[in-house]
């Protein structure tokens, strides 16, 4: 692990603490997070209709770069994901994972533990494990998402596999730049 992550990760730990010190409402969350990772069990995505339509769900992706943005909320957040079927999970920088708490979006009991993870270049690298409780793609509500805060504060948001494999279907239309999720 590399000096400078070693120093982000200790930055965000470090506000995690001062953060349960300063709200009494946060004082049993270090036990909880450290019951999350001795259980290491990670609740299982669920994925429900939010709302009454059809059974699928047609989402305008947005071209730029050579890559398509997908737009989701997270936690209540709107964010534009990169369409990442090559990413195993939901990928975040410590940037967004950061704003998200300060916002009270990402909670102490969402952290989980660190993991290694590998990039498209190859590398190996370390970054936190967090359970997104809702994340919402058009008209589809996934909630207990897991998702990588990696190690590089500039990384993109991707929608990975630990969102996308909730669905049984999606197809993409290039053509219209439409992503449609079915059930």
């Amino acid at each position: 692990m590399n000096h400078k992550y070693k120093i982000i990760t200790l930055v965000f730990i470090l506000i995690l603490s001062l953060s349960a010190c300063r709200n009494k409402s946060h004082r049993g969350n270090s036990e909880t997070r450290r019951a999350n990772r001795e259980r290491a069990e990670i609740p299982k995505t669920q994925r429900e209709k939010s709302t009454n339509t059809h059974n699928n769900s047609v989402i305008k992706m947005r071209k730029s770069g050579g890559v398509y943005y997908v737009p989701c909320k997270i936690n209540g957040t709107e964010m534009d994901f990169i369409f990442d079927t090559g990413a195993s999970s939901i990928c975040m920088s410590l940037t967004e994972a950061m704003f998200l708490y300060k916002h009270d979006k990402l909670k102490d009991e969402d952290i989980y533990d660190m993991q290694q993870y590998q990039t498209a270049d190859g590398s190996i690298h370390e970054g936190m494990i967090v359970v997104l409780r809702e994340v919402i793609i058009g008209d589809w509500k996934l909630h207990n998402v897991q998702a990588t805060i990696v190690d590089n504060m500039d990384a993109p948001l991707l929608l990975g596999q630990s969102a996308l494999a909730a669905f049984g279907k999606i197809s993409i239309d290039y053509s219209k730049n439409e992503i449609t999720f079915f059930e």
